[in-house]
């Protein structure tokens, strides 16, 4: 649900921003007139290590969980040098070495906020997260209602209801129309009420997920001016790139297009247990491989001793 708000903006946002971190981004941010690129951090972590041009990263955060934590966590390459964005879904259940009640990566964000998680992700990754993007449910739900609604293939039937949520979720499988609350529904959807659902638990909630988005993506990417969109972004979004680096970032995407956006999710097995917990425990070799090809934003790969995997 997420990249609908990168496309968003991408589509030539003008909206004003909340800011979380204003004095620290302050320091990472410059705006340059008409091309206003973020800027790289000062200091990388090898000495001989460097920072591809205009390569960036964004932490992208869905807060939809009813228990306080974030539901959705992406990790987003904005490549505009080698013109492709890639996206890497985060299992929300993924293994943490973290001091606290739940070792999960979705509870980071329960104990401690963006910022907790922002560091979460980067001890686990061993890269920088330059920048972070938070949308809530009602934001996700006005974002699609504004853009007109989704063509989406639904990829079967969906039948929950969460009375406690007030959450009901009745779909038959198939090509529909979905408006923002339809689409909420689906993308949230994870078992039927007789227990029945995806095989694969949270990775299959997470392909749904990342093919709603390439949708999402083909369609606003066709945007060339998302004026009506700006009063929406402005109340549903959290971040600190400025105004500024919106701008930049809508242009190059616009340039890249959907074509040049890769969806991938973090290698692991998700039938882990540890500390009394079903988690998702990372293939370490795997995600490796999978951070210096599509995360990594230096000119050198990034070494398996600066990657925190927990294996039980």
């Amino acid at each position: 649900m997420l990249l609908a708000l990168l496309c968003l903006a991408a589509a030539g946002c003008a909206a004003q921003t909340r800011t979380g971190r204003s004095a620290q981004a302050d320091q990472r941010v410059r705006v340059v007139q008409a091309r206003a690129e973020p800027e790289e951090q000062e200091a990388p972590p090898a000495p001989a290590r460097k920072r591809l041009p205009y390569c960036y990263t964004i932490l992208l955060t869905g807060v939809d969980d009813a228990g306080g934590g974030s539901d959705t966590n992406l990790l987003a390459r904005f490549d505009a040098g080698s013109r492709r964005i890639d996206l890497v879904s985060l299992p929300r259940d993924t293994l943490l070495h973290a001091d606290r009640q739940s070792n999960k990566l979705n509870f980071a964000y329960a104990s401690g906020g963006t910022e907790r998680l922002r560091a979460d992700v980067e001890n686990l990754l061993g890269v920088p997260v330059d920048f972070a993007v938070t949308v809530d449910l009602d934001g996700f739900v006005a974002l699609i209602d504004r853009i007109g609604g989704v063509d989406f293939d639904v990829p079967q039937d969906m039948d929950y209801d969460d009375p406690a949520q007030d959450l009901h979720i009745h779909f038959a499988g198939g090509m529909q129309h979905l408006d923002g609350q339809q689409a909420m529904e689906v993308v949230r959807w994870r078992k039927n009420n007789d227990g029945t659902g995806y095989p694969d638990a949270d990775v299959g909630r997470i392909a749904t997920q990342q093919a709603f988005l390439r949708a999402v993506a083909a369609q606003t990417l066709k945007w060339k001016n998302a004026g009506a969109l700006a009063q929406t972004v402005s109340r549903c979004v959290t971040t600190d790139l400025s105004m500024g680096n919106l701008v930049w970032l809508a242009g190059e995407a616009l340039a890249i297009g959907a074509e040049g956006v890769r969806f991938h999710t973090l290698p692991g097995d998700g039938a882990g247990y540890y500390r009394h917990e079903s988690v998702y425990v990372l293939d370490p070799d795997a995600t490796l491989a999978l951070v210096n090809e599509e995360l990594n934003p230096y000119d050198q790969d990034v070494s398996m001793d600066e990657l925190d995997i927990l294996v039980p």
